[in-house]
């Protein structure tokens, strides 16, 4: 009985070091999830800025076509000028040439200020361009680093579960699917009853009865109140740790 116990409770161990594992793994896709997520917000935030100065450039382009299409049109209506026989209509036409004269002279002002602000747009651009490329960087290098760990702990666990098979093999195949069946639920499946017959799983007392069995047989039974498999702690104690 007692053998059985060690195997069971050997098949227990590698379980919870896979549980460990996997646990502590679990935390790994979040974290380079997250990563993801902020490398992504500073491509849009360039790409955002980037847009802005795409956006002014075309103002801008506009905005010098205008400039020159209400020169040219100045310089038309200044050669139609001479032409005007009446005092009337060359006043009124060159009423209109000063009129778009200072139309131009306020596109020229206005150009030159969003000049400057796609300058500042361009130099911003630079700016988080340098800024994301050094965050890059680092958040490369941890991803890189928690992709090793969690190929680490697959493998761990890839190693654990051979030894699992290994283990349960040696496990009575009675107490073995009573396990299998108590561990879906709950973990740890197997506990001790210490001394004064409390089970280490739900703390309650189990019968007297009972716990004089466990030591005697040093084998298991089934705590009545959480139903987990039971043991004394006695049968997996050392003759040194008695």
């Amino acid at each position: 009985m007692r053998e059985k116990l060690k195997a069971l409770a050997e098949l227990q161990k590698v379980d919870l070091e896979v549980a460990s594992l996997r646990k502590a793994a679990d935390v790994h896709p979040r974290q380079l999830a997250e990563l993801e997520r902020e490398l992504g917000t500073a491509r849009s935030a360039i790409e955002a800025e980037r847009n802005r100065v795409t956006d002014i450039e075309r103002q801008k382009s506009t905005l010098e076509q205008n400039i020159t299409d209400e020169k040219d049109k100045v310089k038309k209506w200044e050669a139609r000028l001479a032409e005007q026989r009446s005092t009337r209509e060359y006043s009124a036409l060159a009423r209109e040439i000063d009129i778009a004269k200072k139309a131009n002279q306020t596109m020229a002002d206005e150009l030159v200020e969003l000049s400057k602000t796609l300058g500042a747009a361009r130099e911003a651009v630079k700016a988080k361009e340098a800024e994301f490329a050094a965050r890059q960087e680092q958040l490369s290098s941890r991803m890189a680093e928690l992709r090793t760990r969690q190929s680490q702990a697959e493998g761990q666990v890839k190693e654990l579960e051979g030894k699992r098979a290994s283990v349960s093999s040696g496990v009575d195949a009675t107490l073995l699917r009573r396990y299998e069946t108590i561990r879906k639920k709950r973990m740890p499946a197997l506990v001790g009853v210490v001394l004064g017959g409390t089970c280490l799983g739900c703390r309650m007392n189990v019968p007297p009865q009972l716990y004089n069995n466990l030591r005697v047989s040093l084998g298991t039974d089934v705590c009545p109140s959480c139903n987990r498999i039971i043991y004394a702690v006695e049968a997996l104690e050392t003759p040194a740790e008695k």
